[in-house]
């Protein structure tokens, strides 16, 4: 039976780690060298995704290892340039092991708006009574997608203003994003409302504020394994924080997004609305955290985490951007639905990372010993001297750009150091 433990998978060689991950996910030679090229998107490909290509920024791609979702062992690929992000979901599932994380996930439904000027009086009533004929265009729109099992479900409809009203179509994406399908209904159905409420219908756009479309993911981190009842007192004391504070509670929600936007990016997924989803959500009722963490009837540490996800697997770069694809045969997933409860894991863990963290040796400790290389490289570090840098500045707790640049010197000049 494969498992996502892979002992000292960090310390490995990268084409060791390569090779553990091709076994795990039954990757193809061709998959394997893809991984190892750092060249994972063509000058032909880039230059059909987006306008006046000249080049590509890439990020580094990582392997978060030991998760358990739905008791399915899961490798997770995590693209992000921040350091100790991959490191912090790995060790965090780590600890939830063996029984791991539990996600559901609601119909995968989102909501197409029209907004609509001078309706008149009556209108939310006679939009009501039309709604069959309203979805019956809508799904005529996208034979393929009701084919599939999905369209158009539902009409909502309310005054925004004396003189604005928006009706919301509510449509059934199935296993895409969906933002091209709900567009194109919401503009198909824009003048037969406009003949129904007697007014002027201006924006037709989907909502990213997508709450028909969310994902639960749950927890439990026994005491003894996190550093006792202390420590589990000080994580709920900590998210406490983020609830009564709003200041806090965007830094809770952003060390959230760390390991969320990661696998977005990694599956060509659209990060932006995440983004702009979650936070949305997180406001509906006066900014606050995304999470909550509780202490059980054992004294352990309970989490769970409710977040809007639209998430694809079909469509859009997830079908065109060839690590994207790869991301998602990692994953193992065959539905949008198994993709949001990882990602929603993943963010669960990120979260129980930092708290822990800083509820306990602070976040810099564990943050700026990963960082060390980086500061060492910049300095101007090659080969052997990174580690040798990196180790030495951590020893003395003395991570900065001078004593790096120090320590080069010393190498060069062949002194002990």
């Amino acid at each position: 039976m494969k498992s996502s433990r892979i002992p000292g998978f960090y310390k490995m060689p990268i084409e060791e780690r390569v090779n553990a991950v091709k076994e795990f996910a039954g990757l193809s030679d061709e998959e394997a060298a893809l991984l190892t090229s750092f060249d994972g998107l063509t000058q032909d490909i880039a230059d059909i995704m987006i306008e006046n290509v000249v080049g590509c920024m890439q990020l580094p791609l990582g392997i978060a290892t030991n998760f358990i979702v739905n008791g399915r062992e899961v490798l997770v690929p995590m693209a992000i340039e921040e350091t100790s992000v991959v490191a912090a979901a790995s060790n965090a599932a780590k600890m939830a092991r063996p029984e791991g994380f539990s996600a559901t996930v609601s119909e995968p439904v989102m909501i197409g708006q029209i907004q609509i000027l001078h309706p008149e009086r009556d209108a939310e009533e006679k939009l009501l009574e039309r709604k069959d004929e309203i979805l019956s265009l809508a799904n005529a729109q996208d034979k393929v997608l009701v084919k599939f099992g999905g369209g158009a479900r539902d009409i909502e409809a309310r005054m925004l203003s004396n003189d604005m009203m928006v009706v919301h179509l509510l449509v059934d994406v199935r296993d895409a994003m969906g933002a091209n399908a709900v567009n194109t209904m919401a503009e198909a159905i824009a003048p037969l409302l406009e003949k129904i409420t007697g007014g002027k219908a201006l924006l037709r756009i989907l909502s990213n504020l997508a709450v028909h479309r969310t994902v639960e993911a749950e927890v439990t981190y026994k005491k003894d394994v996190i550093g006792g009842e202390e420590t589990v007192e000080k994580i709920v004391r900590a998210h406490e924080f983020a609830a009564l504070d709003p200041f806090r509670a965007a830094t809770h929600n952003k060390g959230i997004m760390n390991g969320i936007d990661a696998v977005v990016i990694a599956t060509g997924n659209d990060w932006r609305a995440i983004e702009a989803g979650a936070h949305a959500y997180a406001a509906m009722n006066g900014y606050g955290p995304l999470t909550v963490w509780e202490k059980d009837g054992q004294g352990n540490l309970h989490g769970k985490i409710k977040i809007p996800l639209a998430v694809g697997i079909i469509g859009g770069a997830t079908k065109v951007h060839p690590m994207a694809k790869l991301s998602l045969k990692i994953l193992g997933v065959s539905t949008a639905s198994e993709l949001a409860e990882i990602i929603a894991s993943v963010g669960l863990a990120q979260n129980f990372a930092a708290l822990r963290a800083l509820a306990t040796r602070g976040i810099q400790a564990g943050h700026m010993k990963l960082h060390a290389q980086n500061i060492a490289f910049m300095a101007g570090a090659k080969g052997d001297e990174l580690d040798i840098v990196a180790r030495k500045m951590v020893e003395e707790g003395n991570i900065k750009m001078d004593r790096a640049k120090e320590l080069i010197d010393d190498i060069r000049k062949n002194k002990k150091i």
